[in-house]
């Protein structure tokens, strides 16, 4: 037996139904968003107004986007208050006044970023794998056009029976009525479904408080809450569990 089985023996829960989500747990946010910025970084030409690192941009805008999306997973901002904000917060961390982020800057971030087609690694045979022996969804807190955009142009429409976007729900994960709705379009039931996920409140969390199974994806091998019992670092880590 190879340790990979030892460390993940398949489950004998029988699951019908498995639910992902997009960011983070598929698509590579980070990597994409890097790529992208480091486009726009150039072609508005910010080293001129006195970013003089496009490494040092990147970084603090991912944090502050991290914290933004955080707040936004709970309905503490909007989805304009978010876009209004990552910005002009990372220029400020940088100490530039928000005024000088371009007019147009955070729209360009919008149509280029969801563009980019890089995913996790052995995303699309894992979900090949997976497609063969369940019915797979997708659940995402994502903004409904981006989200849009990013399954058709990294090809990922093809595995999802259904693909549900909580801005066309009116609920963001954790809130159990996106889950029910989910199940619901799935014809699906708690007990033989499960959520996949990178947000340790928005998937993990809001799936177990709504009383259905999780596994916690954990790329970047942070620690582990203790109320969160599974995790994978790897997404082809579930050709074995499942």
């Amino acid at each position: 037996m190879s340790k990979s089985e030892i460390e993940h023996p398949k489950s004998e829960i029988k699951y019908k139904h498995i639910f992902f989500d997009l960011d983070h747990t598929i698509w590579d946010f980070d990597k994409n968003a890097e790529e992208a910025l480091h486009e726009l970084y150039l072609i508005h030409q910010l080293k001129e107004i006195g970013l003089h690192s496009a490494e040092l941009f990147i970084e603090t805008y991912t944090r502050n986007n991290h914290r933004l999306w955080a707040q936004y997973h709970i309905g503490e901002i909007t989805k304009d208050e978010l876009r209004d904000a990552r910005f002009k917060s990372t220029f400020t961390d940088l100490g530039l006044h928000p005024d000088l982020v371009p007019l147009d800057f955070e729209d360009a971030y919008v149509q280029l970023c969801p563009t980019k087609t890089n995913l996790f690694p052995h995303a699309h045979e894992t979900l090949e794998y997976l497609q063969s022996k369940y019915t797979l969804h997708l659940i995402s807190n994502g903004f409904k056009d981006s989200t849009r955009t990013k399954i058709a142009g990294s090809d990922l429409a093809k595995y999802f029976q259904h693909i549900i976007i909580s801005e066309d729900v009116g609920v963001n994960k954790p809130d159990k009525a996106i889950f029910q709705h989910a199940l619901d379009l799935a014809g699906a039931l708690k007990e033989e479904s499960v959520m996949i996920g990178d947000s340790i409140e928005a998937d993990i969390r809001g799936a177990l408080n709504f009383g259905m199974d999780a596994i916690y994806f954990n790329p970047f091998n942070a620690d582990k809450p203790e109320d969160v019992p599974v995790q994978i670092t790897h997404l082809k880590e579930l050709t074995v569990m499942l």
